[in-house]
């Protein structure tokens, strides 16, 4: 009986959780539905001329959505190059004491509230910009290192749990045949994990996607264009929700910014979909799944 209420107990917060994620989609898809249309992304700009950027858009949300794919790769990129050697190096080569350590420095990393990262390279700018690099100002490369800061706990840990979860049979097989544990780590221990690693990519993506805080010191700005360089300011969605929803004239305004907060949804649900069709091209390639 105690097993049956408990149970149904269970089944009940799961349904609540399940109608808690639709409610919400559901909301900002009605709302976001009602004011898409080209004219919010473009505005007058020949839609033709903006995709191959040979006319600005000065109105519309285009640039945002450039800045905002921008910046996730840019953010993603640096992350995973620290994120993805300091997992592989606490897996395979580091001892006991190391792997505490540097474990605890990466958690209390996660622990750190965003708005601290942005304000942290806000000053980092400043002081360089004031001592050493006359040029370097906020800027999207700013934002990106910002960001894979933000994000880097999520990649180390994923690509830690993942070589950690290698059965030992598979860690030892190929070493007894003969591989160094260089060749041994690439060849195979990768190969056979990498579904699980694309999959900590993608936790990664959906955190760069959302953030606000660390942008809007770094960087980002109401309206600018598309970023002529890295190490120029740039416009994203999530500063652009945020700066209509808090600056609205009218409820068209507010529409625009659910409007834009869809895109940004489209955007998250694109990326993932790609993510797992990479990770079904891994899976018929390696032979491991």
């Amino acid at each position: 009986m105690k097993y049956k209420l408990y149970k149904l107990i269970l089944y009940v917060f799961t349904l609540g959780a399940i109608f808690l994620v639709y409610t919400l989609l559901g909301f900002v898809l009605y709302k976001g539905l009602a004011s898409i249309s080209l004219e919010l992304i473009f505005q007058d700009t020949d839609v033709v001329n903006a995709l191959l950027l040979k006319q600005r858009v000065f109105d519309g949300i285009f640039p945002a959505i450039v800045g905002t794919l921008m910046l996730i790769i840019l953010s993603l990129a640096f992350s995973f190059i620290f994120g993805f050697a300091s997992g592989i190096y606490l897996s395979v080569y580091a001892n006991k004491k190391a792997k505490e350590y540097i474990n605890f420095c990466f958690e209390l990393l996660s622990s750190v509230p965003s708005i601290l990262i942005g304000l942290f390279f806000l000053l980092l700018s400043i002081y360089l910009h004031e001592e050493f690099l006359t040029n370097f100002l906020p800027s999207l490369f700013l934002s990106s290192l910002a960001l894979a800061l933000l994000v880097m706990p999520y990649i180390v840990k994923n690509t830690q749990y993942a070589l950690d979860s290698i059965p030992k049979h598979i860690k030892l097989l190929s070493l007894k045949l003969g591989l160094s544990k260089t060749k041994n780590l690439f060849l195979v221990l990768i190969p056979y994990c990498s579904k699980e690693l694309l999959s900590g990519i993608f936790l990664a993506l959906g955190r760069a996607c959302e953030d606000t805080a660390v942008i809007m010191l770094t960087g980002a700005v109401a309206s600018v264009g598309i970023a002529s360089s890295i190490f120029s300011k740039y416009e994203a969605l999530p500063f652009y929700i945020y700066y209509i929803s808090t600056n609205y004239a009218d409820q068209t305004e507010l529409n625009q910014a659910f409007s834009a907060a869809l895109i940004l949804l489209i955007i998250s649900l694109v990326l993932f979909l790609l993510t797992k069709l990479i990770q079904k091209g891994v899976k018929r390639k390696d032979g491991y799944y």
